[in-house]
């Protein structure tokens, strides 16, 4: 295959960093470290059952465990996991990691330096879907590490990683389907970047990604209306109402079950997606971890022109409290999620005339 005329993200990453005459790199070999984590992933999940990495049980790496989320963790969550601390924790650009599979921050070894950011990441979104071949991704969030750490060299609490969604440096997705992608934010917009697997190389392929302000399609998972709130119920059965309801259109109802996946839909064509707080269990404010789901998707969405939310706040101002925190979350198209606010703000005075699921009798008065 010719070269194109295509930007690697090598140099996509070099222009942006023009932009900043005194900027050292570093960012710049973060994000390679990162995307090349992201390319061995991609390796192993293209592998499927052929690479013996699929089901719950591999003694050699303890997989099939019980995580920090009270998961049952797959062969490769283990591994996704592995590939990113290794590819990223000898560059002496990071002071610390964190992740969905790990309870405590992960420490950079005595034997490597220290650097001056903070990496937070699922390693792989979606996993509990892979058996039967859904797109999944790893979800990243790069944070500056607080002074004092970087000036004294000292180990990393999870209090260094509490900081607004809106302190992000970086974030981004890899998708892993039908093609790899990855999604990128470094606070100038969102670009999109296809793996060209002859060359090894993530290719420009979408450049200035904007969410469309308005849509006729949302995301929900169903089958847990019995719990919804008030507002979001309202929102869904006026959805579901269609041209004769009260929002005079119809919409479509979608939902995969991997967030990866559903952000990339929503960042291609535009759409709502939530996953808002409900009333399924009282003790959870919600059902995704805030610093390294909501928080990194939510830049993108942001920077692309999109709404990112609990329902009632953005969610990049919300001050995280632990380092697996859980939210409600609700984003994409921004008039949408600006509806939902507002509705969770001026609730509905009655009950709506369209429920998503009524009980019905045989016989009628």
């Amino acid at each position: 295959m010719p070269l194109s005329n295509r930007s690697t993200l090598t140099q996509y990453l070099i222009e942006e960093r023009r932009r900043f005459p005194g900027a050292s790199g570093a960012l710049n070999a973060l994000i390679l470290d990162v995307a090349l984590a992201c390319k061995a992933i991609a390796r192993a999940v293209a592998f499927g059952e052929l690479g013996g990495t699929m089901g719950d049980a591999m003694p050699s790496v303890q997989a099939g465990q019980v995580n920090v989320q009270g998961e049952v963790q797959k062969r490769l969550d283990v591994i996704s996991n592995e590939v990113f601390i290794r590819r990223n924790e000898w560059s002496g650009l990071l002071a610390g990691m964190a992740s969905e599979e790990m309870e405590l921050p992960y420490q950079i070894p005595a034997s490597y330096p220290r650097g001056k950011y903070l990496l937070v990441f699922d390693p792989l979104d979606g996993s509990s879907n892979i058996d039967v071949n859904v797109s999944v991704g790893s979800i990243f969030s790069i944070l500056r590490a607080p002074d004092d750490v970087i000036k004294s060299g000292r180990d990393v609490t999870e209090a260094d990683f509490l900081q607004p969604g809106a302190t992000q440096v970086a974030a981004g997705y890899a998708l892993y389907g039908p093609t790899t992608m990855l999604m990128l934010s470094v606070g100038n917009g969102v670009a999109g970047f296809t793996l060209n697997p002859n060359l090894g190389e993530f290719m420009l392929t979408h450049s200035d990604v904007r969410v469309p302000e308005d849509t006729r399609e949302f995301a929900i998972n169903a089958s847990n209306s019995r719990f919804w709130e008030p507002p979001v119920k309202r929102y869904v059965d006026e959805c579901l109402a269609g041209a004769t309801g009260p929002r005079g259109k119809d919409f479509n109802m979608r939902w995969i079950a991997s967030m990866v996946a559903e952000a990339h839909r929503i960042l291609m064509r535009g759409g709502v997606f939530m996953y808002p707080r409900d009333m399924k269990d009282p003790s959870k404010p919600g059902r995704l971890r805030l610093l390294y789901e909501a928080n990194p998707v939510g830049f993108l969405m942001e920077q692309a022109g999109g709404r990112a939310s609990t329902g009632r706040q953005p969610v990049l101002g919300v001050k995280p409290s632990g380092l697996h925190q859980r939210i409600g979350l609700v984003f994409g198209s921004k008039n949408e999620v600006e509806r939902i606010e507002r509705y969770h703000h001026e609730p509905a005075a009655k009950e709506s005339v369209n429920p998503l699921f009524s009980e019905r009798s045989l016989f009628r008065d």
